[in-house]
């Protein structure tokens, strides 16, 4: 199974590749993630909590292009395996195609899939909160005030 989301955001890449990798800061611009324990780099094991669940996820950082492109698997061939890929396309100074796509796989997978919700949602939820807070953190840089100051993902834009 392959879930994708695909959307234009109005932010450099650079921008976007910020909240992206900013694992502290995740739960004040994504509604999808309660908190994620660790580091965003290379090599990394994350802890991903979720509302309305107690359940962590675990995925390991790899692929990690800065501003381009990572990766983020967890689970064990061929018994379940999920690995989501984060892609950004610049396409001109201030517009980035963000994408980000999950593929599902193995045996316990196959069995249990009817079980799972639909992920669309959750994907939309995801990328629009990421292109609302890009945007805003965008406009706040391309001020002239926020043209002085230094970028702060954490900034409340």
């Amino acid at each position: 199974m392959v879930c994708r989301v695909e959307v234009d955001i109005r932010a450099t890449a650079e921008t976007i590749w910020e909240l992206l990798t900013n694992a502290e800061g995740f739960p004040n611009w994504n509604s999808t993630v309660t908190k994620i324990e660790g580091q965003i780099r290379e090599g990394e094991r994350l802890k991903i909590h979720v509302p309305g669940t107690r359940q962590t996820f675990k995925p390991v950082v790899s692929g990690l292009v800065p501003g381009q492109r990572m990766i983020w698997s967890s689970g064990i061939n061929p018994i379940f395996k999920g690995v989501r890929t984060f892609l950004l396309r610049p396409s001109g100074d201030t517009l980035t195609e963000f994408v980000m796509e999950e593929r599902f796989s193995g045996v316990v997978f196959a069995l249990t899939r009817k079980l799972l919700p639909d992920f669309r949602p959750i994907f939309e939820a995801y990328a629009t909160d990421l292109a609302r807070k890009s945007q805003r953190l965008e406009a706040v840089i391309r001020s002239p005030v926020g043209a002085s100051h230094p970028r702060d993902p954490n900034a409340q834009a």
